[in-house]
């Protein structure tokens, strides 16, 4: 184990990160819960916990059964940590030379393999480089750091086998308050800068819009705002969702919100702690992005996550009523 001290980034500077390492089997896996997103049928993900400190993250939820945590004494629902595993661009390449089914790698699914804790082993660049070693595959990047900018040298000499993507989860006037609950990912002007800098590359572009929350970027003035960003940037795909309710998430965002005096956002997130709540928030945001993508983007496009398990009945047949862009999960 080794900690990191105070580090200033193009971002600013952030607390000190603890960063753990951790040996994984693997570097390249089936993913089919990814695969049933549309998204990859093949996930990359060199670290176990990643250090964006975003409050909503459901992966603590996901993987909370990991060895690893256990290993550290750590709770996985807990941020502000990184798990780490510098040799996982050797797995990777191994995993990419002989797995015979080929398909799309998404970097990453469960951790953002550009946080500052992968950026001090470069795991981003090197497994990108590792999988795109190999031919027949192709990479679905997700970040929400603007240092994969850095990779764009690689995304152009494979720019067919290569979409970037970077979460956006509101518009550029909601930076501030997303800071908050995205203690160390990059601003959101930053994130949009990058994704416009790949579109004018010539590189292929998806649009990330998960989560958007409520209160903060759930209003359709807000969610016309980003569609029509996303056409700008020759998006091929939308993607978005409703925040996961799962785990700890929502209770960690409401307080951090407090703690910063943004008691109308907190509240707004406490309000679909209610399970009645967050089906109305849910259905809402479904409608609102279904009509902002029919006009001002192709409606074949949209690519709504839902997990229906927490839908009331009635918001559920508007929703098959309508199912335009949903995707079962």
């Amino acid at each position: 184990m080794f900690k990191k001290k105070k580090s200033k980034t193009k971002s600013g500077t952030f607390p000190a990160t603890e960063c753990y390492i951790y040996s994984m089997k693997s570097g390249i896996s089936r993913t089919e819960a990814f695969e049933d997103k549309l998204l990859a049928g093949y996930s990359c993900n060199p670290l176990i916990k990643c250090c964006n400190k975003c409050t909503y993250c459901s992966s603590g939820a996901c993987l909370r059964m990991h060895p690893a945590f256990k290993q550290f004494n750590k709770d996985p629902y807990d941020i502000g940590y990184g798990i780490v595993d510098p040799d996982a661009p050797e797995k990777v390449a191994r995993d990419a030379g002989r797995i015979r089914e080929r398909g799309t790698v998404m970097l990453s699914t469960t951790v953002d393999s550009w946080c500052y804790s992968a950026r001090q082993h470069h795991l981003g660049r090197k497994c990108l480089e590792a999988i795109l070693a190999e031919p027949d595959w192709s990479v679905r990047i997700l970040t929400k750091n603007h240092e994969v900018e850095e990779e764009f040298d690689i995304a152009e000499q494979h720019r067919d086998r290569v979409l970037v993507g970077l979460s956006i989860t509101a518009t550029a006037d909601k930076s501030d308050i997303m800071q908050v609950i995205e203690g160390n990912a990059s601003p959101i002007e930053e994130r949009i800068r990058v994704i416009r800098k790949a579109h004018e590359m010539g590189l292929r572009t998806y649009a990330m819009f998960c989560p958007l929350l409520p209160g903060i970027a759930d209003a359709p003035e807000q969610i016309d705002e980003l569609v029509q960003f996303a056409e700008s940037v020759g998006a091929e795909e939308i993607f978005s969702e409703a925040v996961n309710p799962r785990g700890k998430s929502l209770t960690l965002t409401q307080q951090v919100l407090e703690d910063a005096g943004l008691l109308d956002e907190a509240k707004s997130v406490e309000a679909i702690r209610n399970r009645k709540n967050w089906s109305v928030y849910t259905l809402r945001l479904i409608q609102n992005l279904q009509r902002s993508v029919r006009k001002y983007s192709d409606i074949n496009k949209l690519r709504f996550l839902l997990y229906p398990s927490g839908l009331q009945t009635e918001h559920r047949k508007q929703i098959e009523a309508d199912n335009a862009g949903i995707i079962w999960l």
